[in-house]
């Protein structure tokens, strides 16, 4: 299945030819781990390509990733292309949500989420990192600070450090963080 993947993400992908890809994935359980693997992938454009795809495996039905879910976590703080951390801290950011499902909050109360928030803090510093990947960053350790209650002071520190260096859209994001954690 594998190899079969990575010839349909070789080349460029539209929108509907990912979500097709997701949708044949789900249909195969097995697949979805060979995805996250192929996140890994040294041609940056493959593992992007693989990212997306994961994404949207969660977002289409969140259910069929629930098996994969500490396979995904446990490969997080691994992942290194630019490119498929966007997916990777947007699928984080869903996974933590309030309104996650039951089986992914019970997953994630068992889960050591201390390197999560230690990566996600990470990547939110790094001059490297982009707004979106920080903004997913954001999200996570707002939603993560109901687990660790020193994310917040910790997060608001950040945060004023670094709403000067960052884009308008990164100032509004941190407005809606603010209000999330209850914090003028």
């Amino acid at each position: 299945m594998k190899d079969q993947l990575i010839n349909e993400i070789k080349t460029t992908l539209q929108k509907s030819k990912v979500a097709e890809l997701a949708a044949i994935s789900m249909q195969n359980e097995m697949a979805i781990k060979d995805i996250i693997d192929l996140t890994f992938h040294p041609e940056e454009k493959i593992s992007f390509r693989a990212a997306w795809i994961l994404e949207n495996v969660y977002e289409n039905n969140p259910g069929k990733f629930v098996p994969f879910i500490i396979y995904f976590l446990d490969g997080f703080s691994k992942q290194n292309n630019l490119s498929a951390r966007r997916h990777f801290s947007k699928i984080l950011a869903l996974l933590s949500k309030k309104n996650a499902l039951p089986e992914i909050k019970e997953i994630l109360m068992n889960y050591d989420t201390e390197r999560l928030v230690e990566t996600t803090f990470s990547w939110l510093i790094d001059e490297q990192v982009p707004v979106a990947i920080k903004s997913n960053c954001l999200n996570i350790l707002a939603n993560f600070n109901a687990v660790h209650s020193w994310i917040k002071d910790e997060l608001l520190q950040t945060m004023d450090y670094l709403v000067d260096k960052e884009s308008i859209a990164f100032f509004a994001k941190v407005k809606q963080i603010r209000k999330q954690l209850k914090v003028k």
